[in-house]
């Protein structure tokens, strides 16, 4: 029993000269851990795309007669820059997801007009909302 602790605390300190069989055993079992363990270790590790879904990227900027609101959506929250039915998709979960007052209800986009920054890009979208 003493002799395997100390194998355990050797290795554990990594305490066993290069070219000992022990310690090309310890190399292998780090090589592979490192080829396998994403098989049986799901690190959740993806990074992310865009910024952060925030209120601070869907400001509110004009309630108009009968209750048709538009909200001004950053277009780095959508993959798609071109207007297609996936884009008013999209813009309908983004606003969704972020505007306290629609994330309950139904609603119904009615416009969508791109806004362009100085390179000609899509920088925002103006999303006409009624609820």
């Amino acid at each position: 029993m003493r002799t395997l602790w100390r194998a355990l605390v050797r290795v554990v300190f990594w305490s066993y000269e290069r070219g000992t069989w022990q310690y090309d055993i310890a190399v292998g079992a780090i090589v592979l851990f490192v080829l396998f363990s994403p098989r049986f270790i799901h690190f959740n590790d993806q990074p992310m795309i865009g910024p952060p879904a925030a209120q601070a990227v869907i400001e509110l900027r004009a309630v108009a007669p009968g209750r048709i609101s538009t909200y001004r959506v950053d277009a780095r929250l959508l993959a798609s820059p071109i207007r297609t039915p996936e884009l008013e998709h999209d813009l309908h979960e983004t606003v969704q997801k972020n505007v306290e007052d629609l994330r309950q209800g139904r609603f119904e986009i009615l416009r969508i007009e791109p806004i362009r920054g100085d390179n000609g890009t899509v920088a925002y979208y103006d999303v006409s909302v009624k609820p």
